[in-house]
């Protein structure tokens, strides 16, 4: 299992395939992907300042059904405790899709530089 940062989402949502390294390809193909609830909040954001078009819902619906993408539902407290510690940012959204994946150090894919810096088993 594999979670997705929101970038990841949105481009694959999108059909922008190319954007993908070889590794993050392959590593969507062979697993099961899932994403954190805050990604789910994340994607009304955008949607709200129009950066995306759709609404969050409608995006993970058809990732859900197009790829079996599912929102996994951790103890939110475990989250918030590990993401307490996240000082490398102070992007809210970051913090607790990073900790969401560190709960059981699960790979999280995505391109952002800083995630990719300190998070152990940040991937692309």
């Amino acid at each position: 299992m594999i979670y997705l940062d929101t970038h990841v989402v949105v481009w694959l949502y999108a059909g922008l395939t190319n954007k993908f390294s070889e590794t993050a390809g392959t590593l969507i193909n062979d697993h099961e992907l899932f994403i954190s609830p805050i990604v789910r909040l994340e994607l009304a954001y955008l949607h709200e300042i129009e950066r995306v078009t759709a609404d969050s819902d409608a995006i993970i619906a058809d990732l859900s059904q197009r790829i079996g993408l599912q929102v996994y539902d951790k103890n939110f407290n475990s989250i918030i405790n590990l993401a307490l510690a996240m000082s490398w940012t102070r992007d809210p959204f970051d913090r607790l899709i990073v900790a969401n994946a560190a709960v059981h150090d699960d790979i999280l894919l995505s391109k952002d530089i800083n995630i990719l810096t300190h998070y152990t088993f940040a991937r692309w």
